[in-house]
């Protein structure tokens, strides 16, 4: 008898229901997981819940386990923390983190798990995904002893890049942001914060996680001359202006692309990127990032609630306690 578990779906624009689903028989080499949390990438989920995922970048924008097409009906998610209850006997009983939609049951193979390590709670290690993106915009642009740093956005990613670089010797940092809430965040990470119209200039590095027209203009008008934005923004369907006449040339400014769909280390692969950044996760300073939790069965009203604005949070995570 195949087991049932139930998931989440998108299936139109800004709106969503749990389903009912059946779990497929587990064959060799896979393990079946019973979810214990999963996390919702705001921006990223946010944007497929309305649809914004432009036609040309459906394939890119695929998540690993991802059923249905964009823009819908289409199950979708990959910030998943579980145990796993069948299969390899070296992970029989043990927390792991799978990249993976939001769902009560599932069957992947082993190979697509990530141990979490004994010294990261399952609670935080839904964070994995996202400090994946922030280990590997690093790796993009690697901070250089004494460098000036703002990051623009304090939402996930942002926090997330700023919670690293703190971590350096001799890094200036600066969160900037405009709601001043996120002062609070700043301080448990040990940065800086500062409003735009207080934001430091003759920045040597501005990283951008805004996703906004008016902070990417505002992060190459905190830069130094040479210096340089790392631009972690998606837009999605948007397409947003910028001024390139005024500073851009005369100063050498430069703007990168930094996307965690590919690893910016050539000697490191996915695998060992997801393992640093699981490992990271034992510091408790993290802990910062995760603003809210619902249960499995409030994740609808969550992700509209998240979606218009509602329910302000950075990372909100689902608790699947007893969801079957």
């Amino acid at each position: 008898m195949k087991r049932s578990a139930r998931a989440l779906w998108v299936i139109a624009n800004g709106k969503c229901d749990l389903r009912p689903i059946a779990v497929p028989d587990r064959g060799d080499g896979e393990v079946l997981v019973r979810t214990l949390y999963s996390g919702v990438s705001r921006g990223t989920e946010t944007l497929v819940l309305r649809g914004g995922v432009p036609p040309n970048q459906h394939a890119v924008m695929r998540a690993p386990f991802q059923e249905g097409e964009f823009p819908w009906p289409v199950k979708y998610g990959y910030l998943n923390v579980g145990v796993v209850e069948a299969g390899a006997p070296e992970l029989l009983g043990r927390t792991v983190f799978c990249l993976y939609p939001h769902q009560t049951h599932y069957v992947v193979p082993a190979t697509a798990v990530t141990p979490v390590p004994d010294t990261v709670p399952a609670a935080r290690a839904v964070l994995a995904g996202t400090l994946e993106t922030a280990v590997n915009a690093l790796w993009d642009a690697p901070p250089l002893l004494g460098d000036r740093i703002a990051v623009v956005g304090g939402g996930m990613i942002g926090c997330s890049v700023a919670a690293l670089l703190a971590r350096i010797p001799g890094v200036r940092v600066e969160l900037v942001d405009t709601d001043p809430g996120r002062a609070a965040i700043a301080a448990a990470l040990g940065v800086g914060f500062a409003s735009p119209a207080n934001a430091q200039r003759d920045c040597d590095r501005v990283f951008h996680a805004s996703a906004s027209e008016a902070g990417l203009a505002l992060a190459l008008d905190l830069l130094a001359p040479e210096g340089e934005v790392i631009e972690l923004s998606w837009y999605g369907d948007r397409r947003i202006s910028l001024a390139l006449g005024e500073n851009f040339h005369s100063r050498r400014l430069r703007i990168r692309a930094s996307q965690v769909g590919t690893v910016a280390r050539p000697d490191r692969d996915y695998a060992q990127r997801l393992a640093l950044s699981l490992d990271l996760l034992a510091d408790p300073v993290f802990d910062a990032l995760i603003t809210g939790e619902s249960p499995f069965e409030q994740l609808p009203e969550v992700l509209a609630g998240l979606a218009d604005g509602s329910i302000p949070a950075l990372c909100h995570r689902i608790a699947y306690h007893a969801a079957d």
